[in-house]
């Protein structure tokens, strides 16, 4: 059991580790980073996962960004921590935010991911959107969290700031 709750400024450091131990090396270099960097992330979605004893399982982050004059939210990084995988954590934290981010009145989320395993939880590839190289375009996928959200919708993917 586990309990979602806004990542706060206390769990900024513990959510970074979780990264570091997710994620590659090289992971702030990637074109996503890019997008990140020097503009403030959604903070109302950002979300960690704790279980009853407070250890933290996972976390996710969101970030503004515009394909044209159209806003979207970029998801990512979301992390599972290794002795957590498996148990349905990733999709909680997706869900979780996803409907907060729908109470904000967001329309659109977008991510750099794989397919299959996004695929679970409502994504599909988004042709015409193009993130920043070297950003391989069958990664690029999106979720309308409205309907028709994502409809003739299409370009170069840039800072929400």
């Amino acid at each position: 059991m586990y309990q979602l709750t806004q990542e706060t400024p206390d769990d900024w450091w513990e959510v970074e580790a979780l990264y570091d131990l997710c994620f590659a090396p090289g992971r702030e270099l990637l074109s996503s980073y890019r997008l990140r960097r020097g503009v403030e992330s959604v903070a109302a979605l950002n979300h960690v996962a704790r279980d009853r004893d407070g250890i933290l399982g996972g976390a996710i982050r969101y970030w503004p960004v515009r394909i044209g004059a159209v806003h979207c939210l970029l998801l990512g990084p979301v992390a599972v921590h290794p002795t957590r995988q498996g148990e349905g954590l990733g999709a909680l934290l997706i869900e979780g935010s996803l409907q907060a981010a729908v109470e904000a009145g967001w329309d659109r989320v977008l991510l750099v991911g794989d397919a299959p395993y996004y695929k679970r939880v409502g994504f599909t590839l988004l042709e015409g959107v193009v993130m920043p190289p070297p950003t391989n375009p069958a990664r690029v996928l999106g979720r309308a969290l409205r309907a028709g959200a994502w409809d003739g919708i299409s370009g170069n993917v840039v800072r929400g700031d």
